[in-house]
């Protein structure tokens, strides 16, 4: 199952600080924001400077003509792009394995969903669609039952999951050269995936603040 509902045998685990990691994974998101912008303004160039009379760069068959030299750096902004976006997956992560323990000590109860779900539901198919914010959702509600879930939460997850649709944003169905291909024949469906992925990181980066700061009242109020 899912859902895990029972209490484990044995003491739950110390609080851990949060602070740190909260602020490494503000710095991480905005940074990976600022990687997604630098993608749409590049581009943005591909767009204005059009296609090259040689056409573009998969010739289709299995030939790929030489990069210009727009386009090779091109290449080298999404390489590091996709770096510093991997980098935040798991400073993200590291973030959100702190607050779910610490909020296990503060609530008494083991988590909703297991720990293998902190990773796993992200790339489960179909689950990966409501499990990761359900970690989330559960690391504010386990402390918090009477209050709402901040609406940032579900802000976060509507543009990551639009972030995801139609192979245009965070999972790209094509690769480098026809995503070059596609900026030269209709660059705004591109640069509108590029502008939820920076939203989501924006959302998502509140959303870090916001449950950190909750939680580091509640432990203050708790006398830890």
């Amino acid at each position: 199952m899912i859902e895990q509902k029972s209490t484990p045998a044995g003491p739950p685990p110390a609080l851990r600080p949060v602070r740190g990691a909260a602020r490494c994974a503000v710095v991480a998101l905005v940074l990976a924001g600022a990687a997604w912008v630098a993608r749409a303004v590049w581009e943005i160039r591909l767009a204005v400077a059009g296609e090259p009379a040689s056409g573009p760069p998969d010739q289709g068959g299995g030939v790929h003509r030489p990069l210009n030299t727009l386009e090779d750096s091109y290449h080298l902004v999404t390489s590091v792009g996709g770096a510093v976006t991997a980098v935040c997956a798991i400073v993200f992560l590291f973030w959100l394995d702190h607050v779910r323990d610490n909020a296990r000590v503060l609530s008494g109860a083991a988590p909703r969903y297991g720990y293998g779900w902190l990773w796993l539901g992200w790339i489960v198919p179909v689950v990966n669609l409501w499990i990761p914010r359900g970690v989330v959702a559960d690391v504010h509600r386990s402390v918090f039952p009477e209050r709402r879930l901040p609406a940032v939460v579900n802000w976060w997850w509507g543009l990551w999951l639009l972030g995801l649709a139609g192979g245009v944003g965070i999972v790209y169905a094509d690769d480098t050269d026809e995503v070059i291909a596609r900026a030269y024949g209709g660059v705004l469906p591109l640069l509108a995936a590029d502008l939820v992925i920076v939203a989501a990181a924006g959302a998502a980066a509140l959303m870090v603040h916001t449950l950190t700061t909750a939680q580091q009242e509640q432990i203050a109020a708790k006398g830890y």
